[in-house]
């Protein structure tokens, strides 16, 4: 007889969080172990699986995420950066696999977490998705095949109550083009283009937003080359993408040893 994965959620009434409920509440093979919120929210006390706008699961949100690292096989993170930062010290206290997709971390809180697999597994992706996984990893490949003469430019598209800019995805899409070419990935940051510029620099790998409405955070990455433009592209039709990819990293990691992961873990995807 198989044994389900205790699945925990961290800053769960959020939007994302509210996806990655109803992801673990519907997803065969694992159960919610518990939920978390930080203290003094409206939600702490409420039952996750009607905040979710699922049955009743007759687990009720928690103010303290150690409670939850302690049920949980696995807990998942997004959050925000200094609450990823606690909940990573809740994390590494219990000895839970921690799985994290918060957007707008420093290079600083990035190194605490890699530092952290030295103790826990730790899984870090900015987008859980297949998808966005998939393209992530093509565009590192494209990047390596195509060289110089093609010019990359990563374009998101958000909803308007984003908060970080570019967003995490973009950021990993522009740090897989940077290995592809052989750049350090942690070089690169946001592209200003205002005023008189003057000429695009040779090799810059650019990152520009658009913003607004209920965008579910679209991204393409764009290789413009001598007479011909390459795309790839990756359109999320609900939320709930993200939510089942979380779900599908999670029960992953929960079996793994100490280490730091990406998505490119998960999928087993091969180096190339």
């Amino acid at each position: 007889m198989t044994t389900s994965v205790a699945i925990g959620v961290a800053a769960c009434a959020g939007r994302m969080g509210r996806a990655i409920l109803a992801a673990v509440l519907d997803s065969p093979g694992c159960r919610l172990a518990g939920a978390s919120q930080y203290p003094g929210h409206a939600a702490v006390g409420a039952d996750a699986g009607t905040l979710a706008g699922c049955d009743r699961a007759g687990i009720a949100v928690q103010a303290d995420p150690a409670t939850v690292m302690a049920a949980a096989d696995a807990v998942i993170d997004f959050s925000t950066p200094a609450a990823t930062m606690a909940h990573l010290q809740a994390a590494l206290e219990a000895g839970t696999p921690f799985c994290v997709g918060t957007t707008g971390l420093d290079a600083a809180q990035r190194q605490a977490l890699r530092d952290a697999g030295a103790h826990i597994p730790v899984l870090l992706a900015p987008n859980m998705s297949v998808g966005a996984t998939l393209l992530t990893e093509y565009t590192r490949r494209l990047a390596a095949i195509l060289g110089e003469d093609y010019d990359i430019e990563i374009l998101g598209l958000q909803h308007r109550h984003k908060v970080d800019a570019p967003s995490g995805t973009a950021l990993a899409l522009a740090r897989a083009a940077a290995e592809g070419r052989g750049l350090d990935p942690e070089t690169i940051g946001a592209t200003p283009r205002d005023g008189h510029t003057g000429p695009r620099p040779n090799g810059q790998i650019g990152l520009a937003t658009v913003q607004g409405g209920t965008m579910l955070g679209e991204h393409t990455a764009i290789f413009a080359g001598p007479g011909e433009r390459l795309e790839l592209a990756h359109r999320p039709a609900h939320r709930g993408v993200y939510g089942k990819g979380a779900v599908r990293a999670a029960q992953w990691l929960a079996g793994q040893k100490p280490g730091f992961y990406g998505m490119r873990d998960v999928l087993a995807l091969p180096l190339g």
